[in-house]
């Protein structure tokens, strides 16, 4: 079931008082916004950057419009409140900063929010993986493991998570938890929870917060939009204690990396926790390490698949069983991954010599065959 964000209905009429920026928001090639100034115009388009002829008449225009946008999510922006991120009426997220933090002039980032959520087909066709990949990772997410999925801004990991959560089985509950509502989980028990940062006199509500109150609520599984900081302690906590099959990202610049970007946000938890054991902690929840990067033709497309095997002293062991390579496209390692017995355990059906280069995937995506 797929839940349409707050205040759709009025999409349209909030676009309409943008401005130079209706266009860009009305159009769906566009995919992202960036305003560094009046004067400076920029939209993502198939991936690429590039400037506009559009601009504001002057700088008060453009603050008016920042101004606005912030009141209608129930935000402050002005002096003592410089910077906004939030969500819009459309589901689009906002980004906003007024001088002097913004040194040269009044900045906004608008990353459009999409209608509907892509199949892993359309990802195939993209060039974001290929068919013999989506038909591994569908049966990593049947076989309930813990996945992370990790990446730069804009890479595309919400997109990727958005597709391994319609891998979910119809018949589960799943708690999503996010700063802004974007992901769209298709199963019918689904609960929705949606951080809200502090203001003057409230306190909010953090990830964290949400996280714990997660674990009260019966979930299969738990769906965190980004991990980026002490709420990864407690969601490896729910991967240890019964949540098999969560699922998160985070920012990282290679599947290793997210390793140590997860020891870290550990830390900020403040638990004194020794650091081999916050390792052993992450190597025994997380299984599977997904990496998504935007290449320099802007296609963004997974470019590691790296198996967490435990630890060796004091060292989270990886291995690499998919790799993107240019001109040779994704490549198994020929390495079976440990956890391959799961799919044996939970009865799900996966060919014995699936990671040799004897198979290929049928167009349809229902598994492998034999060329």
């Amino acid at each position: 079931m797929q839940h349409p964000p707050a205040r759709r209905e009025d999409a349209s009429d909030w676009q309409s008082q943008c401005g130079p920026l209706e266009d860009f928001l009305r159009d769906p090639s566009v995919t992202e916004i960036m305003v560094n100034g009046p004067a400076k115009i920029f939209v993502e388009q198939g991936g690429l950057l590039r400037k506009t002829a559009a601009k504001f008449e002057n700088a008060d225009e453009l603050v008016r419009l920042m101004v606005s946008m912030a009141a209608s999510i129930g935000r402050p922006l002005d002096a003592k409140h410089p910077t906004v991120d939030g969500r819009l009426p459309d589901g689009s997220r906002i980004n906003a900063v007024l001088p002097p933090v913004a040194v040269d002039g009044p900045a906004l980032t608008i990353r459009k929010f999409s209608l509907f959520a892509l199949t892993h087909n359309q990802l195939v066709q993209a060039g974001a993986m290929d068919e013999r990949l989506a038909y591994f990772l569908s049966r990593c997410v049947a076989a309930r493991l813990n996945v992370v999925v990790s990446g730069g801004t804009g890479s595309g990991k919400t997109t990727l998570l958005n597709v391994l959560s319609s891998f979910i089985g119809p018949h589960e509950r799943v708690v999503s938890i996010e700063d802004s509502a974007e992901l769209k989980i298709r199963v019918d028990n689904l609960v929705r929870m949606e951080s809200r940062p502090p203001t003057a006199g409230d306190a909010g509500v953090s990830i964290r917060q949400l996280v714990i109150n997660a674990l009260r609520m019966r979930p299969d599984r738990i769906v965190v939009g980004e991990c980026r900081g002490a709420e990864a302690l407690d969601m490896l906590v729910a991967m240890n204690t019964g949540h098999e099959g969560s699922m998160t990202t985070v920012h990282a610049n290679s599947a290793r990396d997210a390793l140590r970007r997860l020891e870290t946000m550990v830390m900020l938890a403040g638990a004194e926790i020794p650091l081999k054991v916050v390792r052993s902690n992450i190597s025994s929840a997380v299984h599977l390490i997904v990496q998504v990067s935007r290449g320099a033709d802007g296609v963004r497309r997974l470019s590691e698949v790296v198996e967490v095997g435990g630890m060796e002293g004091e060292v989270i062991l990886t291995q690499d069983v998919f790799r993107f390579t240019p001109g040779q496209g994704f490549r198994s390692q020929g390495i079976v991954p440990q956890f391959v017995r799961v799919f044996r355990e939970r009865g799900i059906d996966f060919p014995a010599d699936f990671f040799s280069e004897a198979y290929s995937v049928r167009p349809s995506g229902g598994g492998p065959r034999k060329p």
